[in-house]
């Protein structure tokens, strides 16, 4: 088994190769004066089984452009098989035509990596379960729930106390899994869409009276709608609000953001790397995916059952 890594999460895969006691493959990922993608592959791979792990997060064109090339050059390079390992899809939100004339761009996304060479796919918390269906190769969509119940049960004494929240209608069966794991109640927020990229908490569908709660979702962005949701929750009578999400984008002012609203914390995974002002900030917290990656990883190697992992 060979591990190699890209440039966009360079400590996740370090931490990895840890879990795994594997070393990272040498190899060379860099830029030419123009800015286009050299990879140069400095072990042996012929007959080797070998997982390429690369979050197509920001700068998203070009870290996917890296996944793309280094699947060419492991293939060109006789390797027996390759698995794309993505923390972090970029261009999952796009997962469906949402008006006339306009792309799904995730299923393009699928194919190019599918056409570059990759045997399978190994991913986290797809932001919709059907983008499995986009690729003609064998996909393992890993689930964060146990790895964020872990973390609430060794931080909050008084499981009982507390409601799990879905952000919006379409996280409910996400949001439920968690709740099951904790024996939690569970609260929706009703968004209503006002325009290109603003939402509006229309209902808070529960009573979340005096109770603790935790927004639990897949991907935090900028951050707006994620700090408005909170910001109802706790004017509905909520005792506190925290937030558990998968993959923390984070674009724009959205550390600005969580600084200044009503939230607790904000506790993401470490499936994108972050930058300094990210981590230093004191309401953002990181738990690892390592070993969870890392023992997804050994399963697939060794042809062992990945879907145990959650049972």
């Amino acid at each position: 088994m060979k591990l190699l890594a890209g440039n966009s999460n360079r400590t996740l895969a370090q931490a990895v190769s840890d879990h795994l006691d594997v070393p990272l493959t040498k190899a060379q990922v860099k830029r030419f004066p123009d800015n286009e993608v050299w990879v140069t592959i400095d072990e042996n791979v012929r007959g080797e089984d070998v997982f390429v792990l690369q979050s197509t997060s920001y700068p998203t064109n070009d870290n996917l452009m890296e996944l793309l090339i280094c699947i060419d050059a492991l293939k060109r390079a006789s390797a027996k098989r390759i698995t794309a390992v993505m923390p972090y899809f970029g261009y999952a939100r796009q997962d469906r035509k949402t008006g006339g004339r306009t792309p799904i761009s995730a299923k393009l996304v699928a194919n190019l990596i599918t056409r570059a060479g990759a045997d399978r796919v190994l991913t986290m918390d797809l932001h919709s379960g059907q983008i499995q269906g986009f690729f003609d190769i064998p996909t393992d969509n890993l689930l964060a729930a146990p790895l964020m119940s872990g973390d609430i049960k060794e931080n909050y004494s008084k499981t009982s106390e507390l409601m799990i929240v879905s952000p919006d209608v379409g996280g409910v069966v996400r949001a439920l899994a968690l709740a099951s794991r904790l024996n939690a109640d569970l609260a929706i927020v009703d968004k209503r869409r006002s325009g290109p990229g603003k939402t509006e908490v229309a209902n808070i569908i529960g009573d979340v009276t005096g109770r603790r709660l935790i927004i639990f979702d897949d991907i935090v962005d900028s951050a707006g709608t994620l700090c408005s949701a909170a910001q109802s929750l706790m004017e509905a009578g909520a005792k506190e609000v925290s937030a558990y999400i998968t993959h923390g984008v984070l674009s724009g002012a959205a550390q600005e953001r969580v600084k200044a609203s009503v939230l607790k914390e904000l506790v993401i995974t470490d499936s994108i790397g972050q930058p300094d002002l990210v981590q230093q900030e004191a309401k953002i917290r990181t738990v690892s995916c390592a070993a969870l990656i890392g023992e997804a990883i050994r399963r697939i190697a060794n042809e062992e059952s990945v879907s145990k992992l959650f049972d």
